[in-house]
């Protein structure tokens, strides 16, 4: 299979987000532990954008493609139950992985209508 050279970069998809994660370095030591897992799956994200899971299209959440006109949903787990949301947009020069939002399990499973027990 051969290599994929196409430059690969994490965005947040507003300055919001972008912002909320920034504040967390700032916060309890559980924001800060949040703060480097998320950092550490940038890095995982910038050498294989695709090394989540992708979200089938019949439980994206409706706000999404409204919002931000999604074509593809992936998550990534995080330790402690925690969910980052992201999509993925590319082109023959770089491939981006645009940070949506990151939820604990239970808003996850509120966000994505999945039962909890």
């Amino acid at each position: 299979m051969k290599e994929d050279s196409r430059q690969k970069k994490v965005v947040f998809v507003d300055e919001k987000v972008k912002t909320d994660f920034e504040s967390l370095k700032s916060g309890k030591s559980e924001n800060l532990h949040l703060y480097e897992f998320i950092d550490r799956a940038f890095d995982d994200l910038k050498n294989n954008p695709c090394s989540g899971i992708k979200i089938p299209k019949s439980l994206w959440p409706k706000e999404y493609i409204k919002k931000y006109g999604i074509k593809n949903l992936w998550k990534y787990d995080l330790p402690n139950g925690w969910r980052l949301i992201y999509t993925i947009k590319g082109n023959e020069v770089e491939v981006i992985s645009i940070i949506l939002e990151w939820f604990n399990h239970k808003d996850y499973c509120k966000k994505f209508n999945y039962k909890s027990n």
